[in-house]
């Protein structure tokens, strides 16, 4: 057991998050390179990466799916994931960061912190996942390094601890000065690994000063450093290291390293971070789950009860994939596991170690393993994965709701059945697809996160299943919410159609939720009924009734958000009082009470950053005005200006093309929703 452990000390789940176009695929094959896994150089600009490999991400020339690797430096075994920067797949991004133990977050040294890198951040963040820096790109005209720690301190608020200083900048960045070890690795062209020296006496003064300067910023973070900083008035390199990974750790800093990816320079360095400070499965807490209402946790132990969460299913030509990571005890080949979801007992055919679109097969995957099986008929992305004798389900990963659909049909109708089965195995391998018949038009709608998610799918549905589709245009989610809200709507539920009768009385106040409208989420229900007048079970009844009817709205139809309930009085019968007559005044009493209220549409809305030359800002600027976008910011940044606005996302479809056509193909434009705000009372939602 002893032994199975200490293995578990080598092993590093991390992923590689970042903002689209910032470097991560080529910072992923620069690793797989390093590491001997691939034998040449994989470039996205020539569709020969390891991880980019659908030919969509080939042809679009960015990451769509989440791909995951394995290699080995010294002596660790490393399980990387390679994440989507668009904003589109963001939920790719959430699932991944469920399972990973850390994760490298890079930027773009001209750009800073772009709002995908922001994004990606926070959901980091939401999983308390310990991450380190790499400041990629900085061969790159106007890179700096200063300028992209100090954007990383003024978005992401972090505690910067940068760990090398750049050797010469833009085209003749050449290595870093490791700050630790007081020593300058250099690159020099056509070389594969780092050479070592002296640190040059031009930058001798400056790598001092900056080694003092972190030497100040760990010791006033971390006790042990602090102690020998006032004993000795610096600190050792083991001390700085081992400071380091425990601030890495506890996200009290972030380390800071900086290089080229695509000039193969600091990725050796970046290794060896990785293994330094991000953490082994036994660092991180142990996992918890609930069975039946009890709480549990799962230590990483081999010996210990199976437990793994599927985080993705790929449907491949020779089977269906089902990715894991594993948290504690060990699965075998052929092994009988339960999903605890379901209830259901599932057979492992086989495990595979996965090399993005290639595998090696493997006999049994132990605790801190991320490996795919084949063989699960019903496991979905979400799902436990557990001993038969020990149940327990895991938390699974959010999915965020659609905000964009389209109608999807068959362009031969003897078609139809497999178009059904095809958008069903869509919405199974991702989540954030969710497949609807339009009550109304008997349509098949499709809803996803964005115009370029719904593009990637339909094409999908194309190239893997030799079907020709015609799709509708693009239409957004809408909400509606309460203005102005009423009081003391009294709603009675009385049936009596022979037998035991329905009887239901209920008075409701309904008002605003004070922070639903921007957020376009949001309801509270509460009860402050005395006296027993509506028992505690019937309240509860009242309040899911409620919940039914939020699905749809008196303007529209469209779901209703952003607004309080509170049941103040009602009135029970002996014997016609239940459960479902309670339920029922629930639903019905809200949906008269959101007639008598003042309602109000909302409109999904994002924040746009355009990136425009200088003379072309203010014909941007006109066309987002005409969008009815709210410019929040201008600045210029390396010759360029960058435009920031809120724009309703029913305003941005095509904007692409519009603003490629305006800048003569030297715009571009990333966005990122950021909630829900009122409509102007002109738009017409298209159903």
């Amino acid at each position: 057991m002893r032994t199975n452990l200490n293995a578990l000390t080598t092993v590093r789940n991390l992923g590689i998050l970042a903002h689209v176009d910032a470097g991560k695929t080529t910072v992923t094959e620069r690793i797989l390179y390093a590491t001997g896994t691939t034998h040449r150089r994989g470039e996205v600009h020539d569709g020969t990466t390891v991880t980019d490999f659908d030919s969509q991400e080939h042809d679009r020339g960015i990451t769509i799916f989440a791909a995951a690797v394995s290699c080995a430096w010294d002596g660790h075994r490393i399980n990387l994931i390679d994440t989507p920067g668009h904003v589109d797949f963001a939920d790719e991004v959430e699932r991944a960061l469920r399972v990973l133990d850390g994760a490298v977050a890079v930027f773009d040294a001209v750009a800073g912190v772009e709002p995908q890198s922001e994004s990606v951040w926070r959901q980091a963040d939401r999983y308390g996942v310990p991450r380190i820096a790499f400041v990629n790109k900085l061969d790159r005209a106007g890179a700096d390094l200063d300028t992209a720690v100090e954007s990383i301190r003024d978005r992401l608020h972090p505690a910067p601890l940068v760990v090398q200083l750049p050797i010469g900048s833009e085209d003749g960045f050449t290595g870093v000065v490791d700050l630790l070890r007081m020593r300058a690795l250099t690159w020099a062209d056509g070389e594969e690994t780092a050479q070592e020296g002296p640190v040059p006496k031009a930058l001798r003064e400056e790598a001092l000063r900056r080694r003092r300067l972190l030497e100040e910023a760990v010791a006033e973070r971390h006790p042990a450093a602090l102690e020998e900083f006032c004993d000795q008035e610096t600190l050792s390199a083991s001390t700085l290291a081992s400071a380091l990974r425990d601030l890495t750790h506890s996200g009290d800093g972030v380390v800071v390293l900086c290089g080229s990816a695509y000039r193969n320079r600091g990725v050796e360095p970046l290794l060896d971070a990785v293994v330094a400070y991000l953490p082994s499965p036994l660092d991180v807490p142990a996992v918890r789950g609930t069975y039946d209402g009890t709480e549990q946790q799962r230590a990483a132990d081999p010996h210990a009860p199976f437990a793994a969460l599927a985080f993705k299913v790929h449907a491949t030509a020779t089977g269906r994939l089902t990715y894991l990571r594993v948290y504690s005890g060990t699965i075998g080949k052929g092994d009988t596991v339960m999903d605890a979801g379901t209830r259901r007992s599932e057979r492992v055919g086989r495990i595979l170690r996965v090399q993005a679109d290639r595998h090696a097969q493997l006999d049994r995957a132990l605790a801190g393993d991320i490996v795919a099986v084949v063989g699960l008929k019903s496991a979905r992305a979400g799902s436990t994965l557990c001993a038969p004798d020990a149940p327990l389900v895991l938390e699974p990963p959010s999915v965020a709701d659609p905000v964009v659909s389209v109608a999807v049909e068959a362009r031969r109708s003897v078609d139809t059945d497999r178009l059904a089965t095809a958008l069903a195995r869509l919405a199974e391998e991702d989540p954030s697809l969710v497949v609807r018949t339009d009550p109304e038009t008997g349509q098949t709608v499709l809803s996803g996160m964005g115009e370029l998610h719904l593009e990637v799918a339909v094409e999908k549905v194309r190239r893997d299943h030799g079907l020709e589709v015609t799709v509708g245009r693009p239409s957004v989610s809408y909400r509606e919410t309460v203005a102005r809200g009423v009081s003391g709507l009294v709603y009675r539920h009385v049936k009596q159609d022979g037998g035991a009768g329905q009887f239901a009385h209920v008075v409701l106040d309904v008002e605003p939720l004070e922070t639903g409208v921007d957020a376009g989420g949001g309801f509270e229900f509460r009860s402050t009924v005395v006296g027993g007048r509506v028992p505690q079970e019937y309240v509860r009844a009242v309040e899911a009734g409620c919940r039914d009817a939020l699905a749809e709205g008196p303007l529209g139809g469209h779901p209703v958000t952003g607004l309080r309930v509170t049941l103040t009085d009602g009135a029970t019968h002996v014997k016609d009082s239940s459960d479902t007559a309670f339920r029922t005044a629930g639903r019905f009493g809200l949906r008269e009470a959101l007639r008598a209220s003042a309602m109000t549409l909302l409109e999904p809305v994002v924040e746009v950053t355009v990136t425009v030359p200088e003379d072309a800002v203010g014909t941007v600027l006109g066309d987002l005005a005409a969008r009815r976008g709210r410019v929040s910011g201008s600045v210029t940044r390396a010759g360029s200006a960058v435009v920031t606005a809120t724009v309703p996302l029913a305003e941005l479809f095509g904007y692409a093309t519009r603003l490629r056509s305006r800048t003569q193909g030297r715009g571009t434009f990333t966005a990122r929703p950021t909630g829900y705000a009122p409509a102007p009372t002109s738009v017409t939602p298209v159903r």
